[in-house]
């Protein structure tokens, strides 16, 4: 389920507290025993996904497989600016309050219209940008940006390209080979997508919400992976273990042998059985 954008730093709705049914004597009814046990299971397994879907840090994009989910396209202006639109579909920047020491790695947004979904075109290398307001990022024949279409045409197709000698950075190219650019100016930043070669006014940074980011995805399933108790190791051992034996096989889980080590310490066990 897809869930509501939300802001580092924004207060997370408190969890509503099942009431239990009430018996014909008025009294709570117990839940069955099966129940228990279905709810048990399910909340030894909850923290570890919460965490996950709770991470609403932001983390830049180091290459074009990470974008996925929520993102920012920050600007290479003299103070960090975000791409935004408006609800009419106009494109224009926003500074970038969140950047800290106007570092634009670390620039995270503050306001809605900052935001869009990425999402990468099914059966080509391209990405689409959608709005807050559900509309797509799309550039037309003259170099002009807009969000004000519904459905995604050629207009509203990029390729997202990593900057070679500026790490970290991509280059938004249109499906008419031009690239995204934005400039100072003395009437402020002025953005459009009519840069014939990727420079440092087309070098855009992407930063993206960390749940969404693959490596991150698969590090954390990593580590959530390592992590077993005494109390379940004991269990597959088939008896208890004392601290030598406990470490041994948390550090085996660790680096990939977990299965071998736990051999030998049930091996281990049968021969003290019948010493």
């Amino acid at each position: 389920m897809v869930k509501a954008l939300v802001f580092k730093g924004d207060k997370k709705p408190k969890k509503r507290k099942r009431i239990a049914a009430e018996d014909d004597d008025g009294g709570s009814a117990p839940p069955s025993k099966a129940l228990t046990t279905t709810t048990a299971s399910l909340d030894v397994a909850e923290p570890a996904a919460a965490a996950d879907d709770d991470d609403d840090s932001w983390v830049s994009a180091d290459v074009a497989t990470d974008i996925s989910g929520p993102t920012i396209i920050v600007l290479p202006t003299d103070s960090p600016s975000i791409l935004s639109c408006d609800s009419h579909g106009k494109v224009f920047s926003i500074a970038a309050e969140n950047a800290v020491d106007s570092d634009p790695t670390t620039a995270e947004p503050h306001d809605v219209r900052q935001v869009w979904v990425a999402n990468k075109i099914a059966g080509t290398e391209s990405f689409s940008f959608k709005g807050h307001h559900g509309k797509y990022l799309g550039c037309d024949k003259f170099g002009v940006l807009t969000a004000a279409r519904e459905a995604v045409g050629p207009e509203e197709q990029f390729n997202v390209i990593a900057v070679a000698d500026n790490k970290g950075t991509f280059g938004l190219q249109t499906q008419r080979d031009t690239f995204i650019v934005a400039e100072d100016g003395a009437k402020g930043i002025n953005v459009r997508g009519d840069g014939e070669i990727i420079e440092f006014k087309s070098s855009l940074r992407i930063r993206m919400q960390a749940r969404f980011k693959p490596r991150l995805k698969i590090a954390k399933e990593d580590k959530a992976r390592e992590k077993i108790s005494r109390k379940e190791l004991e269990a597959l051992a088939g008896r208890k273990l004392d601290d030598e034996e406990a470490k041994k096989l948390k550090r085996a889980r660790r680096e990939g042998n977990f299965h071998e080590m736990m051999l030998d310490v049930k091996v281990k066990g049968k021969h003290d059985k019948f010493a």
